[in-house]
């Protein structure tokens, strides 16, 4: 990939509430067969089991979760703000009805078994080590399940170590 170059998770400057709950990320998952995305504004960025992770969650019916679990990696895409409206697409749509990457503009770029966006400004390449779906009786603050989860359709939680971070020269988020 042109323009990318790769550095250590320790390395990242940007500030993770902002990149994923302001900025957005894309979670997706699947190969050159079949991929798909979906925009997500609520994860993680940390350490756990002395390694570097991502937390992400996905709720039941997102067809994406069909392709994670279905995966060993996923990737978390992070874009300019030029690409805002891409990422509306990508949260606001359905890959069961339609090919939301191509209709957002996005060009599939395939590496390590997985799928990310020649157009993002950071790729984090994920592999998973866990997941547990979250379960009502486990909050402590009842109103986060009232206000979140009326349906009862309750986050899956994924918890992936980094393996790679790649870094497009002219992604500014992260400085």
């Amino acid at each position: 990939m042109m323009n990318y170059r790769e550095i250590s998770p320790e390395e990242l400057q940007g500030n993770p509430f902002t990149l994923i709950g302001s900025d957005w990320m894309l979670i997706t998952a699947g190969d050159e067969s079949g991929c798909n995305t979906m925009t997500a504004s609520w994860g993680g960025l940390g350490v756990l089991w002395n390694k570097n992770v991502a937390t992400v969650y996905i709720r039941p019916q997102r067809y994406t979760k069909e392709f994670v679990d279905k995966s060993e990696r996923f990737t978390l895409t992070f874009f300019p703000e030029a690409y805002r409206e891409a990422l509306k697409i990508c949260g606001t749509l359905s890959g069961r009805d339609l090919d939301k990457i191509k209709k957002a503009g996005l060009t599939p770029y395939y590496l390590d078994g997985t799928t990310a966006f020649e157009e993002a400004g950071m790729i984090l390449v994920c592999r998973k080590l866990y997941q547990s779906r979250l379960q009502e009786e486990n909050f402590h603050d009842k109103s986060c399940c009232e206000k979140n989860y009326p349906q009862k359709d309750y986050h899956d939680v994924y918890i992936a170590e980094i393996e790679k971070v790649l870094i497009s020269a002219s992604f500014s988020n992260i400085r």
